[in-house]
């Protein structure tokens, strides 16, 4: 049997056996890192695609067409040839020239280079603003 030792004053110590608080500890920061990590969100941007394989690719109408261009490198956002600096500048001037002519068709080109979140950011802008009426340039 364990007995306690007594010190001087006749009291007996505090503690026999394993201290868990540390283990308790390591447990809920576990836990903590666990549940914030479970629930991220993960966003998505659906696109309609070519549903055959073998679709062919179509040359651009001479048509007159508003003009998106995503450039390699900062400003990222061109608008017919003209650079913004800004994002909101680019949403801006582009949402005045389209309901100028919303029958208008819109292009998007981008650098094969260009940073894929520049594009993403301008498909989300087509979708927010419920245009379904858009070409991507592609090289054939």
């Amino acid at each position: 049997m364990i007995s306690a030792n007594q010190g001087g004053d006749g009291s007996a110590q505090a503690s026999i056996g394993i201290d868990l608080t540390p283990l308790i500890d390591i447990i809920f920061i576990v836990l903590v890192f666990l549940l914030l990590t479970a629930n991220t969100q993960l966003l998505t941007l659906p696109v309609d695609v070519p549903k055959e394989a073998d679709s062919e690719l179509t040359g651009l109408s001479q048509e007159q067409h508003l003009s998106i261009t995503i450039l390699t490198e900062a400003p990222h956002w061109a608008l017919n040839g003209q650079p913004f600096e800004e994002f909101d500048q680019f949403e801006a001037a582009f949402i005045q020239a389209y309901t100028d002519s919303p029958a208008i068709n819109v292009v998007v080109a981008a650098d094969k280079n260009a940073p894929v979140q520049p594009l993403m950011t301008v498909l989300a802008l087509l979708q927010r603003q419920q245009i379904t009426n858009t070409q991507i340039l592609m090289e054939p």
